[in-house]
Parts: C-alpha cells; structure tokens; sequence
C-alpha cells in the first residue's frame, strides 16, 4: 500500500427527513441557484421539501440539466449565475445534475479564457462557487467526491474534470427520495457503483488489506441488495443499503494508496459521446470484455475476486478468474443492463472510429500500469461486440 493523502470535506446527511438540513448547511443571506433535471423531483415531493427548507432565502433555478450534462446547457446556467450574481448553488438530482453543477461552479468565476478548457485542456480553476446537493439518484458517488464528467454535443466529446474546488459542502442523502425511480435507473445505478468499486479494487495485489476488503464487502453488498431494491422498490432497508454504498464506492477511501485502473471509463465515455448509451450500460459492456483481455495481467487478483466476493474456488485461478468474469456478465444481464455491444445496434464497423477518439482524447496509455495502448482498447472493444 503506497503513503497517500486522504481528504473530504463534503458533510453528509443520511437518512429520513434529512433534506431539512439544507438550511442549516446555506449561509443566510444566500442567494441560492437551485439547479435540477427534469420534473421528477416535483413528483416525489423532493422539491417541495428543498422549497421549504429554503423558504428564508433567495432562491432562482435552473432545469433542464441532461443525463450526460452538456457543456451547452451548463454555459446557459454560468450565464444565469453571472448576470444574478448567485452566491451558492445547490444540486437537487442524481448525478448529472451534480456533475453538471461541479462545472456551473467552477465555470461561473473562470478567468481563463473559455471554461471548457477545464475538461479538454486541463486548465485549473482557482475559485469557485460553493455548493451543496440533494441526492435523488444513487449511482455515481458525485454526493461526495471533487470529480465531474461534461458532454460537449457540438463535437461530440465526453470528458472529465477534478479539482478540490469541486467538492460539495454537504450533501442529503435520503434514500425515500429515490423509491419512485424507475427500474431503468435503479438498474444503472447499482451497475455504476459496482464498476467504481472495480476499477479501484481490481489491479494487481499491493497488501492492502483495510481497502480490500471495504472493496469486496461493497461489492458483496450490491449483489445482495441490487436485485432485491430493483424487486421490492418500497423496500427501504435495501435502498437505503444501495444508497450509502453508491456513495462509498466513489467518495476516494477505497481508492487510497491504492492503485486504480479506469480504462472501462474511458473507453465507456466514448460510447456514450457516440451512441448516447447510458453510462453504466457502457461500463457494463466494457467491464467484463477488458477483465476478459486482461485476464493474465489481472489473475491474482481476479483469483482473489472470485474466491472472495463470488464464493469460487473450484479449480485453479485462471479457471476461477474466467468464471469470476462470466458471473459479472451475467449479474449485469440479471438486473437489465445488457453487456454486448450488438444489443445497442453497434457493430463491429464503428470500433475504428471508437479507437480513433480515444486516440484523439488522448486516452492512449489506461490501466493501473498505462499499458492499455489504443490496439489493446480496440481488442476489448472487439471481445465486446
């Protein structure tokens, strides 16, 4: 286990009734940007809560923010932030709209030419608004960790962002505010979490015992409370279970001092910015074809994977690997989430132009060891179709 640096500062609050706390966390004297997706959270009665927990401030909104947030639509709100001189923003949504709030924040006060160099070029962000989020979709742990992923439709680019300006200051988890979410999204989200935790904890052994096994208990978790929260919707033990792990799975501790492989979303990102396939069924069809390419690289610890969080232990550890692999395929298949590229009318014609925007992203040394080179993507994406 490597030394390392462990920081969060985003406060959580878990449980019924918690969106109440929003007040206490704002600043009085706020004006507040309530930004948010669609009209969901006016079905569920999330927000009436948020409403009148920010009765005693000065509150504008802004919707319409997208799945995959778009550069677009994000540059219309920094506009809106600007021209009313906003003070605090708060995220009331799954995380899109948390996302897309991260780069409203960041975005707002940039004086570095065009904020979108934030994603593409890398460019630092050295203030920001502060904001904090209603959490109405477990899935991507963007509650409780600095990071952010942007679209850009006129290019057709997906990118990401990091920086510790990015963190909420707080964040309300209640899972009741997730239990008339459709199956779709349940399902998404469950696949979303289990990949963050795999692309952590699936490497090469380094002893690191504690962030191992938080690893495997999590996964554990989500094969235990995936298929019973999409069953049982109103069941509030599991959900509330799936919630708290979707955050733990991304809030950087299982991360720590460990080494971290995200070529899955790399790759994904590119499915995603060409196919518009949701996020987790992007990760879901890369996830178990690049386990599969590197199988080699990645026995003993896809040994240790199946023993440990699949029972499996029947045979010797390349043939417990291979099977730890088509059980992750098919636990994806048993909550809806297809895992083959042909399921989304993509062919095998399409992966050079995959290939091809990988390279120009630059994504062209991923893995825990920088040796997923471009014709090793291709070859996933090959395994995939």
């Amino acid at each position: 286990m490597q030394n390392f640096a462990f920081h969060n500062p985003t406060k959580l609050y878990f449980g019924r009734g918690q969106i109440a706390s929003v007040a206490v966390e704002i600043p009085l004297g706020s004006k507040v940007l309530m930004t948010y997706g669609g009209g969901s959270i006016k079905a569920n009665r999330v927000y009436a809560q948020v409403q009148e927990a920010l009765r005693d401030f000065q509150v504008l909104e802004f919707s319409g923010i997208e799945p995959n947030p778009s550069f677009e639509t994000l540059m219309k709100a920094v506009e809106l932030v600007r021209a009313e001189s906003i003070d605090f923003l708060l995220a009331v949504g799954g995380g899109s709209v948390l996302d897309g709030t991260k780069f409203i924040a960041v975005a707002a006060p940039f004086q570095g030419g065009d904020p979108w160099d934030i994603c593409a070029k890398g460019a630092v962000p050295v203030c920001a608004l502060p904001l904090g989020a209603v959490l109405t979709l477990p899935a991507t742990g963007s509650e409780s960790n600095n990071y952010a992923v942007i679209s850009r439709l006129s290019t057709r680019e997906k990118l990401a962002f990091g920086h510790p300006l990015a963190f909420p200051r707080f964040a309300v988890l209640d899972p009741e505010s997730t239990l008339s979410l459709p199956k779709r999204q349940i399902a998404n989200g469950v696949v979303d979490a289990f990949v963050h935790v795999m692309e952590q904890y699936l490497t090469y052994p380094t002893f690191a015992p504690v962030q191992d096994q938080f690893s495997e208990g999590l996964l554990r978790t989500l094969i235990e409370v995936g298929p019973i929260t999409l069953r049982e919707p109103e069941q509030y033990e599991a959900r509330a279970a799936f919630v708290w792990a979707a955050t733990l799975a991304l809030n950087g501790l299982i991360g720590a001092g460990v080494p971290q492989d995200w070529a899955t979303h790399m790759i994904g990102h590119e499915l995603t910015a060409a196919f518009g396939l949701d996020h987790a069924q992007s990760l879901a069809v890369v996830l178990p074809a690049l386990l599969t390419e590197r199988l080699d690289a990645k026995g003993d610890k896809l040994a240790q994977y199946a023993e440990r969080v699949w029972n499996l232990k029947e045979g010797d550890a390349q043939t417990r690997a291979a099977q730890a692999i088509d059980h992750t395929r098919t636990f994806f298949e048993s909550l809806g989430v297809k895992t083959r590229l042909k399921d989304y009318g993509i062919g095998a014609e399409n992966v050079p132009a995959l290939i091809d925007a990988l390279e120009a992203h630059g994504m062209k040394a991923l893995g825990e060891r920088q040796d997923v080179t471009v014709d090793v993507s291709r070859r996933v994406l090959e395994r995939a179709l």
